[in-house]
C-alpha cells in the first residue's frame, strides 16, 4: 500500500506535528508533502527520513514567515500535485491540505483537527484585529474562502475527528460523519504518581482563548498559589499578580514540565480546545484536571472522578469549581486518572489507525523504525 502523508506547512514543532509524527512513525515509507518547509525549525521530525516534498508556495518571498498570507495559493498549489500512484492519501488538517485529490481509485482520508478557526468559529475574533477600513474585502475574502472550504470537503472519502467536539463541528461546517482518533499522547516518560504540593498549574500560550486571565483572577480570590507556565501577549497580566501567589515559569524543557505536572494539587484548564494534550498529560501524572466543560476536553476528564468539569468562561465559575475540587479532593485516586490517560497512549492511536485502513497486527517493536509516538517530543505547550 503506498501512502502520502499531506501536511498543510510545516513551519514549527506543535500538536499538529506531533501527529505528523505519529503517522510517519506508523507508515515509515509514506512520502510527505506540504506547502512550506522551515527545515531548521522541525529537523527532528525528519530525522534518518527523507525530507518533504514541497509545492511551488515554498518558493513563493519570505515563505518561512510570510505564509500566513499565501494561504490563498496554497489550496491550488495541493490541488496541483500528482498523487495518482498512491493508495492512499492521509491530510493532515486544519487549513488547505484536504484539497490534495488522489486518483480515482485512491483514497482520500483527512484527519481534521478542526475546521479552520479563522473561517469559521472564531471569523469574528480574528475580523476584529483587522483595520475597519480593510472590513469589507475581508468579508468577501472570508466568504468565497468558506465556500472553496465546504468544496473541498466533497474530496475527502472518510474524515477522522480529533475529539467529539471536532466531529461535531466538522459535522456543522461540511455536513459529513467522522470516525474519532484521539491524537497520541506521550506518558512513558511521565512521573510516578507523588504526594501533591499546595499549588495550581496553568500550562500554555498566554493568549486570550487560553483563559490564564481566569485562572490568575480565580486564584488571587481564593489566595491559592498558581504557578503558570508559558509565554504570549498575556505575560504582563500574569507578571502583575507576582506578590499575590502567583509564580510564572518560561517554556520549560519537557523532564521539568512533567514534574511540575507531577505536583500540582490539579491543572487549570479554563480555555477551550480542540483536543487537549496537557490535561491528558497531567492525568497520566496522576494529578487532576479542573477544566471548562466544553471542547475536547470532555473526552478525557471524568466529572468527580478525574477532575471538575464546569460551565462558564469566567473567574467566578472557575472559583466555584475549585471549591468543588476542594471538596473531594481526599478521596481522588491517582491510579483512576492515570487509567483515564492511558486511552490516549501512542498504541492506542496506531492500533486503531490500523484498523481503518484494514491493516494487519502491529509489527514487533524490534522491527519498527522506532518508536511509535516517541520521535518528537513535543508537549501539550508549545510556545
Amino acid at each position: 500500500m503506498r501512502i502520502a502523508l499531506i501536511h498543510y506547512w510545516l513551519v514549527r514543532l506543535r500538536g499538529g506535528e506531533a501527529v505528523l509524527d505519529s503517522l510517519m512513525s506508523l507508515f515509515p515509507q509514506a512520502d510527505v508533502y506540504t506547502n512550506v518547509y522551515v527545515e531548521q525549525a522541525v529537523r527532528p521530525l525528519f530525522e534518518g527520513r527523507a525530507p518533504p516534498r514541497t509545492t511551488w508556495v515554498n518558493h513563493l518571498p519570505m515563505a518561512g514567515r510570510l505564509y500566513p498570507f499565501y494561504l490563498p495559493f496554497m489550496a491550488p498549489a495541493l490541488s496541483g500535485l500528482d498523487l495518482d500512484d498512491y493508495d492512499v492519501v492521509v491530510s493532515s488538517e486544519a487549513g488547505p491540505a484536504k484539497w490534495a485529490m488522489p486518483s480515482i481509485e485512491g483514497r482520500h482520508i483527512c484527519y481534521a483537527h478542526t475546521p479552520m478557526r479563522y473561517l469559521w468559529d472564531q471569523r469574528h475574533v480574528y475580523r476584529r484585529r483587522t483595520p475597519r477600513l480593510v472590513h469589507p474585502f475581508y468579508d468577501a475574502l472570508g466568504e468565497e474562502m468558506r465556500l472553496r472550504d465546504v468544496m473541498s470537503a466533497h474530496r475527502v472519502d472518510e474524515f477522522v475527528a480529533n475529539s467529539h467536539f471536532v466531529a461535531r463541528r466538522i459535522e456543522k461546517v461540511y455536513r459529513r460523519d467522522s470516525t474519532v482518533i484521539h491524537p497520541p499522547v506521550q506518558l512513558a516518560d511521565a512521573p510516578l504518581p507523588q504526594e501533591p504540593e499546595d499549588f495550581y498549574l496553568f500550562v500554555g500560550h498566554l493568549a486570550p482563548y487560553k483563559a490564564v486571565r481566569a485562572a490568575v483572577d480565580a486564584c488571587v480570590a481564593l489566595g491559592r498559589r498558581l504557578v503558570v507556565v508559558g509565554e504570549g501577549p498575556d505575560l504582563a497580566y500574569v507578571r502583575r499578580f507576582a506578590d499575590q501567589g502567583v509564580e510564572h515559569r518560561r517554556r520549560l524543557p519537557r523532564a521539568e514540565l512533567l514534574a511540575l505536572m507531577g505536583r500540582c494539587r490539579a491543572l487549570l484548564f479554563p480555555g477551550v480546545e480542540d483536543f487537549g494534550i496537557t490535561p491528558v498529560e497531567v492525568l497520566g501524572a496522576g494529578r487532576p484536571v479542573i477544566a471548562q466543560g466544553r471542547g475536547g476536553v470532555l473526552d478525557s476528564v471524568r466529572h468527580g472522578t478525574t477532575g471538575v468539569l464546569y460551565r462558564g468562561g469566567d473567574a467566578e465559575s472557575l472559583q466555584r469549581a475549585i471549591a468543588e475540587f476542594e471538596g473531594w479532593e481526599g478521596t481522588f485516586r491517582p491510579q483512576d486518572a492515570v487509567q483515564a490517560a492511558q486511552a490516549f497512549a501512542p498504541d492506542v492511536f496506531a492500533d486503531k489507525w490500523r484498523s481503518l485502513l484494514g491493516l494487519g497486527p502491529p509489527a514487533s517493536p524490534a522491527k519498527r523504525s522506532r518508536p511509535l509516538g516517541r520521535g518528537l517530543q513535543v508537549t501539550g505547550y508549545a510556545g
